[in-house]
């Protein structure tokens, strides 16, 4: 499978050409145009009864669809455009067995045929970080597999090192690796906290990598809602 990134790090497009047979899965809504490929939609989490389980609690507990789409290239190859819900930029992270890849919700775009997806569950720590109490888990059991995951706005990559704290605010967190841990926190005192405007944050430490996103989808909504008229019930 070739890659192909296009008008990053605004408004990024991904193609993915795919040689005869070869498959890739997307998020449900994620395709902007394709050709010489077939799409088939299945459940998020796998087949059987452990599929349809999977594909609940990621359509219930995070921003993720309960289907993906395969597209699944016919005998003279063929390739698919992909793109997020929001403007940004696409990244990617090769996954091996073994270890995995934590997505915020919403984050999850597309990956190779071979990666699985679940949920991850934030603990009770989550239910006071501002943001869903469940991440989307990438991982593959079967080979090296790649996984794509978008941002609002462009991606950052920062190196958590031994003996290093990087406090993030919680509505930038695009994803991290294992052997990255994190404790919900705040900048400052109580008065920072009610009136700062940073809310509450991640605090990362340990060994790995951590993405954030330049954008934050919470404070555009929080812009943008006075000029929405009050719902009438």
């Amino acid at each position: 499978m070739e890659e192909h990134i296009e008008f990053n790090p605004s408004f990024t497009m991904l193609t993915l050409a795919l040689a005869p047979g070869e498959s890739a899965k997307a998020e449900a809504g994620a395709m902007v145009c394709q050709s010489g490929v077939e799409m088939t939609t299945g459940m998020s989490g796998g087949g059987g009864i452990g599929g349809f389980f999977k594909s609940m609690a990621k359509s219930v507990f995070t921003s993720e669809s309960f289907f993906l789409n395969t597209f699944t290239a016919g005998p003279n190859g063929g390739w698919v455009s992909l793109a997020p819900g929001v403007p940004g930029d696409i990244a990617w992270f090769d996954c091996q067995p073994g270890q995995n890849l934590f997505i915020q919700s919403g984050s999850f775009l597309a990956c190779t045929a071979n990666v699985e997806t679940d949920t991850k569950f934030q603990g009770f720590k989550g239910m006071f970080s501002g943001e869903k109490l469940f991440f989307i888990r990438a991982f593959t059991q079967a080979g090296s597999g790649r996984v794509y995951y978008n941002s609002y706005g462009a991606v950052k990559q920062i190196q958590i090192q031994p003996g290093q704290i990087v406090t993030v605010d919680t509505g930038h967190v695009v994803a991290f690796t294992d052997g990255v841990d994190y404790q919900i926190g705040k900048v400052g005192g109580m008065k920072s906290l009610i009136f700062g405007g940073e809310g509450l944050v991640m605090h990362f430490s340990g060994q790995g990598t951590v993405w954030v996103q330049t954008r934050n989808i919470g404070g555009l909504a929080a812009v943008l809602s006075p000029f929405f008229p009050p719902c009438n019930h």
